[in-house]
């Protein structure tokens, strides 16, 4: 039997749900980045001829100098980024448990639904594909669509919002990472940070962050109430 079910205040108004994908749409402890991780790093050190350590150094200073690996092996490697994209995102997703729940939680939200990632579409598809919910979705926006320009970058904000005709007002955008809700609420969207180890406590008194979860079904339940009517 399928149970009706309406949105809390403040999202009852909401026509277009948001989502990050890697430790959003699925729990951190699923722990996938471990696989990219090694897997950029093994990129690196045959790119450079360098080794692991090297590699691992040059991996995290890109990231913290450009906020992605990829944007600074572009600027100062010359990588074409899709073979890049190809080979870390070439890994095992079956870590995710499929997840029913989560796809009945999704399909009452009102309005469309889009992934917003730092990610390649594949990488996306093969998430979504097992999770279950790739039908419930109405598009993707990865970091080729964003023009290699990673979130939290606000012009590929912009680029996202004209391209998919959203009403800020009426948006919500659901992250793991802090930073990368900034533009979100400077747009004008309401914004849900999802807490994962990395996760920083005052986070969560930063004025752009309006709603804090353990987890995307934990918060779900929250604002998804049974109508009784």
């Amino acid at each position: 039997m399928n149970i009706k079910r309406t949105l809390s205040s403040p999202f009852h108004e909401t026509d277009c749900w948001i989502f990050d994908l890697d430790n959003t749409l699925y729990p951190a402890a699923c722990d996938l980045f471990s696989q990219i991780d090694v897997r950029m790093g093994s990129f690196i050190s045959d790119l450079l001829g360098v080794d692991r350590v090297e590699a691992r150094r040059i991996q995290k200073q890109y990231y913290y100098e450009h906020g992605t690996t990829l944007a600074g092996l572009m600027a100062n490697e010359g990588v074409h980024p899709e073979a890049f994209l190809d080979f870390v995102h070439d890994i095992d997703v079956t870590p995710i448990p499929p997840s029913p729940a989560l796809r009945e939680s999704l399909s009452h939200l009102p309005g469309r639904r889009l992934v917003y990632t730092n990610g390649s579409l594949t990488h996306a598809e093969n998430v979504m594909a097992r999770l279950g919910v790739t039908d419930l979705f109405d598009g993707i926006h990865d970091i080729i669509a964003s023009n290699y320009r990673p979130k939290p970058s606000p012009e590929p904000y912009d680029d996202f919002v004209r391209l998919y005709e959203i009403e800020p007002a009426r948006a919500v955008m659901v992250e793991d990472m802090h930073r990368n809700l900034k533009p979100a609420h400077d747009l004008g969207m309401k914004t849900v940070l999802i807490r994962t180890e990395r996760h920083s406590p005052e986070a969560d008194d930063e004025d752009h962050i309006h709603h804090v979860a353990d987890d995307l079904q934990d918060w779900l339940d929250r604002i998804l109430i049974e109508d009784t009517a």
